[in-house]
């Protein structure tokens, strides 16, 4: 996976990183999705945290989601900025948008 042009951005957008230098992502226990970063010092990064309890709960697999996304993207010639977002009708999913 090619990821040059692929951005996530954490949930509130105070933080953004460059997709390929995702090493691994995981779902701990109350939804939170962490990536870990490539490099020497394994660096983490909350990307889908602290939720408030009127969004309900992420799926079981939101990290997979998050990786296949990615993936998705990662051949598009222009850049592309993933987050995740949540609405009442569609609940938690990873939105995308062209930089």
């Amino acid at each position: 996976m090619d990821a040059k042009n692929v951005w996530v951005a954490n949930d509130d957008g105070s933080e953004i990183i460059r997709a390929r230098e995702i090493a691994g992502a995981s779902l701990d226990y109350d939804g939170n999705v962490t990536v870990r970063l490539t490099g020497g010092d394994s660096s983490a990064v909350t990307i889908a945290g602290h939720r408030t309890h009127h969004e309900g709960s992420r799926p079981d697999d939101f990290h997979r989601q998050l990786i296949r996304v990615i993936s998705e993207l990662s051949d598009a010639a222009e850049a592309f900025l993933v987050r995740a977002v949540h609405d009442e009708a569609r609940g938690w999913r990873w939105a995308t948008e062209a930089l």
